[in-house]
């Protein structure tokens, strides 16, 4: 994999048409937590942001909404996440999109299997979820895609039971009138994300691709969360990096790798990635100051 993208230059690069064009309409993740210590997103977020509320194992429910009803109310969609593997019942889950729904007014959400091993009830994937019914009237709903592989479910580490499900719910989406897509766990090469993109495409999946990209961080930060993400080929380069010291220190832009894509968009229109999705690991400012700098038009905020 290649190391380019620890840049020791933390200027920004030069905007292009190609990038710019590539990080409009990009949407970014946060959790409760993370959006208390933002004062007001329109001062960061362009107008229309998709702002991804994460579910992490433990916490309320009272706070998912809450973060979801104070974001809509600055003017952003928002979509929460519905981890199939922390929901109990089909009537928690109702009681749930109830909330999402009269509280936030939210009609979209992201379905995913979830980051624990053991379900805590009767839910073990978002096919599961989809099936119950209860979705029916959002108006876009998102599934999860693993550039890289999920051990968790292929443990041969092959593709073969997550590209059997992304084929199902191509074939849901066919039947659906709700807007579908792929949300994928954040990458840092250009030229795997484009062999498997493409590799999709000829299994007959056709579904939107929104790519996972890690925002502006700290190499030990992104080490941290790529541990904890199951983030596999990604790891090991990021671990061979922080045994030199020197390189330990130096910041992480995803500069080369959004130029890649970019420029492969650019060349290729009918490409499957449709936007970005950020992951902001060292802070939602941050991130939203860098897509500022690098994004031209794509990152003015909404009160700009």
């Amino acid at each position: 994999m290649a190391l380019s993208f620890f840049r020791k230059d933390t200027k920004p690069a030069a905007n292009t048409d190609a990038n710019e064009a590539f990080l409009k309409g990009y949407s970014i993740e946060v959790m409760p937590r993370t959006a208390e210590k933002v004062e007001d997103f329109r001062a960061l977020l362009p107008k229309g942001t998709r702002v991804y509320i994460a579910h992490i194992e433990g916490t309320p429910i009272e706070d998912m909404v809450a973060t979801a009803k104070r974001i809509a109310g600055e003017g952003f969609d928002v979509m929460p996440h519905f981890p199939a593997r922390i929901i109990h019942d089909k009537a928690t889950l109702a009681d749930w999109i109830k909330r999402y729904q009269t509280e936030a007014g939210v009609k979209q959400a992201l379905l995913l299997g979830g980051g624990v091993n053991t379900p805590a009830g009767d839910f073990d994937s978002s096919m599961q979820l989809i099936e119950t019914g209860l979705f029916d009237g959002f108006d876009r709903l998102h599934v999860a895609g693993h550039p890289e592989g999920n051990k968790d479910i292929d443990k041969d580490g092959g593709d073969a039971i997550v590209l059997a499900a992304l084929k199902w719910k191509q074939a849901f989406s066919e039947r659906s009138d709700a807007k579908m897509a792929i949300a994928t766990q954040f990458c840092f090469e250009a030229d795997p994300v484009i062999a498997w993109a493409n590799r999709l495409a000829d299994a007959g999946v056709h579904l939107p691709i929104h790519i996972g990209v890690a925002g502006p961080a700290k190499l030990q930060t992104l080490i941290k969360f790529a541990i904890s993400c199951g983030v596999g080929a990604s790891l090991r380069v990021l671990q061979k990096r922080a045994m030199d010291v020197t390189k330990l220190l130096l910041p992480y832009e995803p500069t080369e790798f959004i130029a890649g894509l970019a420029a492969h968009k650019a060349a290729n229109p009918a490409f499957g990635i449709e936007q970005v999705h950020f992951f902001p690991l060292g802070g939602i400012k941050t991130n939203a100051a860098w897509v500022t700098e690098n994004g031209g038009a794509a990152g003015v905020p909404a009160n700009a």
